[in-house]
């Protein structure tokens, strides 16, 4: 691992007081060949006195968990934590029900057992060069493997949701003995705090490189019966002519592992990323109630309709479940109801429709509802349908054309027209300045000036009673 002249400087005063070690997520990635973002350090055989006396050359020296046994150093270019080896013993139900104790006494065995899963059990010497791996993580990184470091696993239900992020990052399968031991926990799941449970989510949502694996996860434990909108996706028919894929469930996976691919969300902010995989994950949540099997032209078939619209409630359901942040739900329940757009309506988009579509999807607009459709439409393989990739590019080039891509309308008469116009201000201000809106929407005007003129005819014709 290629650290910098201070930290390797650091490692080597810290020798003389301990055993110091890189630990945690950063020595996975390194392994793994990406960038390590967080590097922890813990030194055992130390104790906090000598550990904050040699850091204290180097920088700013803080002990600031001495019940966690952390140190954090700010130097002039970065910050890194320093900690003890510790051990945890369960006292009480939740995540939160452990009792921790600094033990710089632990073996490097000793210390890696309370870590989560064998690949985040590894531990790097950059001194000497070598790697300390007793739970065999490097082996399960080079299978793909998600397993679970000891039997204590079951003592924090939250490493079930971890699990999911996981695998979803990093394309890892469940070992069968890890998913088994996460069944046996399925029902302390309530003892989560919602904000843990979003936390975990909320890296699936941002962080996946193949999310649908993720949601493997979630099925191989049981713990899918947590999330009921997306269980409830599993079994549901599709018209094997439209879904040759499966079920809804099945054509969900793929729909999210193909956003993932799409430019626009690899190039998106995290922000972005979150409500575009929420959407796509959601978009179908109202097939469950609405799947039926009517007869078409002489023949049997599955259809659901109106659950684009019945998928709006369900999306904002869920996304409080998981304890969203509520700005989320404005953003997501819109491309739910109207990721079908593209497929009702004339077969040309006329300025009208998108105008009014741009106002209905806001503050999401149709460049990102246009993302959710393709993936939706890429997740039906190996079904491509040409026509619907036509009607998803002539939907994004009306937009682009009219300049509502990424905006709604702006409302061009306001309430400071009527007044220059001579009006008082009353009840009636609102009928006029609807109307004009819908004019406005409609290509009466497009732009203030335009916009003046038509209201200045509107009211001429107005009888004087409506003003």
């Amino acid at each position: 691992m290629q650290l910098s002249d201070q930290l390797l400087a650091i490692f080597r005063a810290l020798r003389a007081i301990g055993r110091p070690r890189l630990v945690g997520g950063g020595v996975r990635d390194w392994l793994l060949g990406l960038d390590p973002k967080d590097l922890d350090i813990e030194v055992a055989g130390a104790d906090f006195e000598s550990l904050v006396r040699v850091l204290a050359p180097f920088g700013d020296a803080d002990l600031v968990g001495r019940s966690f046994g952390v140190v954090k150093l700010r130097t002039a270019g970065a910050e890194y934590d320093f900690s003890l080896p510790r051990r945890e013993s369960k006292t009480g139900a939740g995540h939160r029900g452990f009792a921790v104790a600094p033990d710089p006494t632990l073996s490097d065995a000793e210390a890696a057992a309370r870590r989560d899963f064998t690949i985040n059990a590894i531990a790097y010497d950059p001194v000497a060069g070598t790697i300390i791996d007793p739970y065999n993580g490097r082996a399960d990184l080079q299978t793909k493997t998600l397993r679970h470091t000891s039997a204590a696993f079951v003592e924090d239900p939250l490493r079930v949701l971890r699990g999911m992020q996981l695998a979803a990052r990093f394309d890892l399968t469940l070992a069968p003995e890890t998913a088994a031991l996460c069944r046996s926990i399925s029902g302390t799941f309530h003892e989560l705090p919602v904000e843990r449970i979003w936390g975990e989510w909320d890296k699936w949502a941002v962080k996946s490189h193949v999310p649908s694996k993720g949601i493997a996860v979630l099925e191989q434990t049981g713990w899918l019966a947590h999330f009921p909108e997306i269980d409830a996706m599993a079994g549901v028919p599709q018209e094997p002519e439209w879904h040759p894929e499966g079920d809804v469930l099945a054509h969900t996976k793929y729909c999210l592992d193909a956003l993932v691919r799409l430019p626009e969300w690899l190039q998106g902010d995290p922000l972005r990323r979150r409500y575009l995989m929420l959407a796509v994950l959601a978009h179908d949540f109202g097939k469950p109630s609405t799947t039926t099997r009517v007869e078409r032209r002489g023949t049997l078939r599955w259809t659901s309709p109106g659950h684009e619209e019945a998928g709006g409630p369900l999306a904002e359901t869920f996304l409080r479940r998981i304890g969203a942040p509520l700005q989320l739900l404005d953003w997501v329940r819109p491309l739910v109801v109207h990721h079908l757009a593209h497929h009702h309506g004339q077969a040309e988009f006329t300025d009208s429709a998108v105008r009014r579509l741009a106002r209905k999807l806001a503050p999401a607009t149709i460049d990102e509802l246009c993302v959710v459709m393709k993936a939706d439409d890429l997740g039906r393989p190996p079904l491509l349908s040409p026509d619907t990739g036509f009607r998803i590019s002539a939907l994004r080039a009306k937009a682009h054309a009219l300049a509502v891509q990424d905006c709604a309308p702006r409302q061009l008469m306001l309430g400071r027209h009527l007044l220059e116009l001579g009006l008082q201000p009353g009840p009636g201000f609102k009928t006029i300045l609807d109307t004009a809106f819908e004019a406005q929407l409609e290509g009466a005007f497009a732009d203030e000036a335009s916009g003046r003129k038509w209201l200045e005819d509107y009211l001429r014709k107005l009888p004087t009673g409506q003003m």
